[in-house]
């Protein structure tokens, strides 16, 4: 299972209409997949006692992740970085068994030209650390809102191709570190 991980919990955010597109074409590559959204995060999880103790409502979260073959990670740029939100779930999930030898890939969108390039980098340090597999072929959409039609899809063809073959690719990776079919 790939689990692709809409990296804001911004209401109506373009990075979830893009993660959106993103579960799309695995699915058209027949690759079991999920679309974790962070707007989902459970309310309780805010509380400073969760860094002691994780509420039982962020199991689910925590469970999808431990159970993912591999990570789609899905971030929009936010004054130079990564949001708060993302790299906050992060630390909530379990050490070191979250990410450790993990694959993992990036999509980055911004609504500047260098397309999320700068979370992008900062998160490949993160997993880094925690020791994922890191798929080195990133994909960028900058100037966001001229690749989305009025109702949120794709409309840059150009795009589309680098989400599809970054798909194809990714998905070979996590066969090969798996050792497993995904389809």
């Amino acid at each position: 299972m790939i689990e692709v991980i809409s990296g804001t919990n911004r209401p109506g955010s373009n990075t979830r209409k893009v993660a959106g597109h993103v579960e799309a074409v695995y699915k058209s590559l027949k690759v079991p997949v999920q679309l974790l959204d962070l707007a989902a995060m459970p309310p309780e999880i805010f509380s400073p006692s969760s860094y002691a103790e994780k509420p039982a409502a962020f199991a689910k979260m925590t469970d999808r992740i431990l159970a993912a073959d591999g990570l789609v990670v899905v971030t929009p740029e936010y004054n130079g970085g990564i949001p708060g939100i993302l790299k906050y779930f992060i630390d909530m999930l379990p050490f070191p068994e979250s990410f450790e030898r993990r694959p993992v890939c990036f999509v980055g969108l911004a609504a500047g030209v260098w397309g999320a390039l700068r979370p992008v980098e900062q998160l490949q340090a993160i997993f880094g650390y925690r020791n994922a597999f890191i798929y080195p072929e990133r994909v960028f959409i900058p100037v966001v809102h001229n690749s989305l039609n009025e109702a949120g899809c794709l409309k840059n063809a150009e795009i589309e191709k680098r989400l599809e073959s970054q798909a194809v690719e990714f998905t070979k990776f996590v066969e090969s570190l798996r050792g497993k079919k995904l389809r």
